[in-house]
């Protein structure tokens, strides 16, 4: 099966502008071409430390609606992140949609690219889901305690770390009371403000998805929260899955513990201090690993993804990574799914 072509069209100053313009979030006027026709978009480059490669990714907004193109330069299976977020979806997280394309700049062609959904208000509609106020967790600041881990000092605003996507400032403050609240309320006033406040099941298929996905920046950053309008609970969504299934974001060989079954947030471990949440998450990744990851599972899911991927990746010239590397990838990661399960039934004996 063929992958979908995607064609964005930018003038040479438009382009100069992102460059000119690469460390801040600053929008270029393009096109988006589709079936021959031009429409008008917006679009930047998007990322961390990968802004600075040479091969980038991108966000557009085409009609209002957010799109990202990642490169996925570290990842030398280009599958991780929507291997990671089909998991998700496989255990019950609303996650991000992907799919992989060709993407064509000034009819250039840069190679396979990873489309995924942005997380805004379509996301939710698309989902039926009622959204009061969505933060994006941009940095390790997003760690549910006081203090900075960059300065070790209290931090100015219980909101750093946080970008409000929707919403406005008395949803700002609604998160900073939240995290106050884990902060300073004692063990058992806690518990029933948590019980209120969070989707304490949701949370804990998440903690299980990205423990179990060993994403070891998904913890206190690069995750979505998101207060739902009816039942006026935080949820959480997961972001950026690239350094997962026994690679770290960097594309390194990080093996199959990476993480601890508890995770590593203030929040999971303040929940995790209550013995009837410990029982319910302990049998909710038993579940897990008795139907979901497991080989006979994922196998068919990776195997699927990596054929249909494989011919364009072989033919792209701007990959870091070699075709002998990628053509592993699945091997190594259903690797990691056996010593994982190993490790995780392990622990959870003991926690």
């Amino acid at each position: 099966m063929d992958l979908l072509v995607r064609n964005i069209l930018i003038q040479e100053r438009q382009q100069r502008f992102l460059k000119e313009n690469l460390w801040t979030d600053k929008f270029a006027d393009a096109w988006y071409v589709s079936g021959g026709i031009p429409e008008p978009i917006k679009v930047r480059y998007r990322g961390g430390h990968t802004r600075d490669y040479k091969k980038k990714s991108y966000e557009i907004v085409r009609n209002g609606k957010t799109v990202h193109f990642n490169a996925e330069y570290d990842d030398p299976s280009m599958m991780r992140n929507a291997l990671s977020f089909r998991f998700f979806e496989m255990i019950g997280v609303p996650s991000p949609k992907t799919r992989h394309c060709r993407l064509n700049l000034n009819g250039k062609s840069q190679g396979v690219y990873l489309e995924i959904e942005a997380v805004d208000r379509y996301f939710f509609r698309r989902r039926n889901l009622s959204v009061q106020s969505l933060v994006y967790a941009t940095n390790d600041d997003a760690n549910f305690r006081l203090i900075s881990p960059e300065t070790k000092k209290r931090k100015r605003s219980l909101f750093d770390g946080y970008r409000l996507m929707l919403g406005g400032s008395s949803d700002k403050e609604q998160i900073k009371q939240f995290i106050s609240s884990v902060n300073t309320l004692n063990s058992s006033k806690l518990y029933g403000y948590l019980s209120d406040q969070l989707d304490i099941d949701n949370y804990l298929r998440w903690l299980a998805g990205a423990v179990l996905t060993g994403n070891y920046d998904g913890f206190n950053q690069n995750y979505a929260l998101y207060r739902h309008k009816i039942r006026q609970k935080y949820r959480i969504i997961p972001w950026d899955y690239e350094g997962t299934w026994g690679r770290d974001s960097y594309g390194r060989l990080c093996g199959s513990s990476p993480v601890p079954v508890t995770g590593y947030n203030l929040l999971t471990k303040k929940l995790l201090s209550y013995a009837k949440v410990r029982t319910k998450y302990k049998e909710l990744v038993r579940s897990i690993l008795n139907s979901v990851f497991t080989v006979k599972r994922l196998e068919p899911v990776i195997r699927h993804m990596h054929a249909g991927i494989a011919p364009y990746i072989r033919e792209d010239r701007t990959r870091r990574w070699s075709s002998a590397v990628f053509d592993r990838e699945p091997d190594l990661m259903l690797n990691y799914v056996k010593e994982r399960r190993n490790i995780i039934s392990s622990e959870l004996s003991k926690l």
